[in-house]
């Protein structure tokens, strides 16, 4: 197997910044992390280009006896989206989805009042969406973040991110109006095999990110690389 890509989600924020430079600077553009993993990517990302920093919630809905494997996904504003072929494939009935999305739907919640802090949620309509995480591997929750965030009616959202599958890439090509995956290597097994560092993000420092980005508004341009 080949080694891994970036040294933590930092250094990956910092070449997909890279990648998104024409953005810097930009009025009408905000970048909005799927917490927890991507708010460290997405706060490099906001840095560089000098543009605001917010979140936008996801929860993954795991699969019974399997809850690393999607099934779908929820979001903000009440938006679900299911992987119709993993829920017919293995059976999985009305009730056990319904029984997940209400646990997720409460943990959602509960990030959301944490995370804000009583900060309001950004107006993203009419503008650019630049919506991070740090990796997609079936690209389940962040298709339900995409199609939660049309309801809002930015004028575009693009995805973007450090390190993909490229049959993800693709399939989100379909959906959103640019997608960035700066690296897609094969194959791909999971998001966490291409950071030698990819412990988990704990909700203090998402916070600690999020109070920063909110403290400091975003210069006129991008950052220096140094």
């Amino acid at each position: 197997m080949n080694e891994p890509e970036f040294q933590d989600r930092y250094e990956g924020g910092r070449a997909l910044a890279e990648h998104l430079r024409d953005y810097a600077g930009r009025p009408g553009v905000v970048v909005l992390a799927l917490p927890r993993g991507g708010v460290p990517v997405a706060a490099e990302v906001a840095r560089r280009l000098g543009v605001p920093l917010d979140v936008f919630l996801v929860r993954k809905l795991g699969t019974p006896g399997h809850e690393e494997l999607a099934m779908g996904a929820i979001a903000s504003g009440g938006m679900r989206v299911l992987n119709r072929e993993v829920v017919d494939e293995l059976n999985i009935r009305r009730d056990q989805i319904e029984a997940t999305a209400r646990r997720e739907a409460l943990e959602l919640q509960r990030r959301e009042q944490r995370y804000r802090e009583g900060r309001p949620p950004p107006d993203v309509r009419g503008r650019t969406v630049i919506l991070v995480d740090d990796g997609l591997a079936t690209g389940t929750t962040m298709r339900a973040a995409v199609a939660a965030l049309r309801i809002l009616e930015p004028a575009a959202i693009v995805v973007a991110v450090p390190v993909a599958a490229a049959d993800s890439c693709t399939s989100l090509a379909l959906v959103a109006d640019r997608i960035i995956c700066v690296r897609m290597p094969e194959p791909f097994y999971s998001v966490g095999l291409w950071y030698r560092d990819f412990d988990q993000t704990e909700d203090d420092e998402v916070r600690a990110l999020l109070a920063q980005a909110a403290q400091a508004p975003p210069s006129t341009g991008a950052q220096s690389s140094a």
